[in-house]
């Protein structure tokens, strides 16, 4: 009896692990759904550029370094990426997609530049997620992935675009802050309502995350 029961458990274990590696397995769908969604983000950091090199010397004025409460805008696509996919690499490739979708239309940034800080935000999205095996998906961890974007893009800035902003200055302490707000509240929270009202159209019904959302 104890054997059969043996068994029987090694034989659930195993079904549970090819029932997982299915799970997050890409299919051709996940890829065209992401080239798509990559180059919709794309065009929104596209037109960004254009409104964000207008508000960010206002917002400068008033407050030097409270205008990277904006930058989530350029990162909220590795969130809602893995949201809506639920596959590993999710973010870094949706966020490498809409970076060449911008490219191609053009930009001030350097490549070099836009493309190191397309994987790394993918990576930092991903990071909660990952962490959890993929099996987790709220509000909470929502704003836990645009918490981490924000803290590796606002160390990335300070290391490479702001080199004379120290960390403890006024400057960088409220660079750090704004840019932390940011990517909770638009990269976290906005990413997840942008992505429960897309999975309400019925646009997602061939995932589980939008099935799950219209079974709510």
């Amino acid at each position: 009896m104890s054997t059969q029961i043996s068994v029987s458990n090694r034989s659930s274990e195993a079904q549970v692990r090819v029932s997982g590696r299915r799970r997050l397995r890409w299919r051709p769908a996940d890829i065209a759904v992401g080239a798509a969604l990559g180059v919709a983000c794309g065009v929104i950091f596209w037109g960004f550029n254009f409104a964000y090199s207008s508000i960010s010397p206002v917002l400068g004025a008033l407050l030097p370094g409270c205008a990277s409460v904006l930058h989530a805008v350029w990162y909220f696509s590795g969130t809602l990426a893995v949201l809506i996919l639920r596959k590993p690499g999710a973010a870094v490739y949706v966020n490498l997609v809409g970076c060449f979708a911008e490219m191609v239309m053009g930009n001030q940034f350097g490549f070099g530049f836009v493309f190191v800080s397309a994987i790394l935000q993918g990576l930092f999205a991903e990071l909660p997620f990952a962490v959890t095996r993929y099996r987790r998906f709220s509000l909470p961890m929502a704003m836990l992935s645009g918490l981490c974007v924000a803290l590796e893009y606002g160390v990335y800035l300070m290391l490479f675009q702001y080199q004379g902003v120290a960390f403890n200055s006024p400057r960088g302490i409220v660079h750090m802050i704004s840019e932390t707000i940011g990517g909770v509240l638009i990269a976290g929270v906005a990413s997840w309502f942008l992505f429960v009202a897309i999975a309400k159209t019925g646009a997602l019904d061939h995932f589980a995350s939008g099935r799950e959302i219209r079974r709510r």
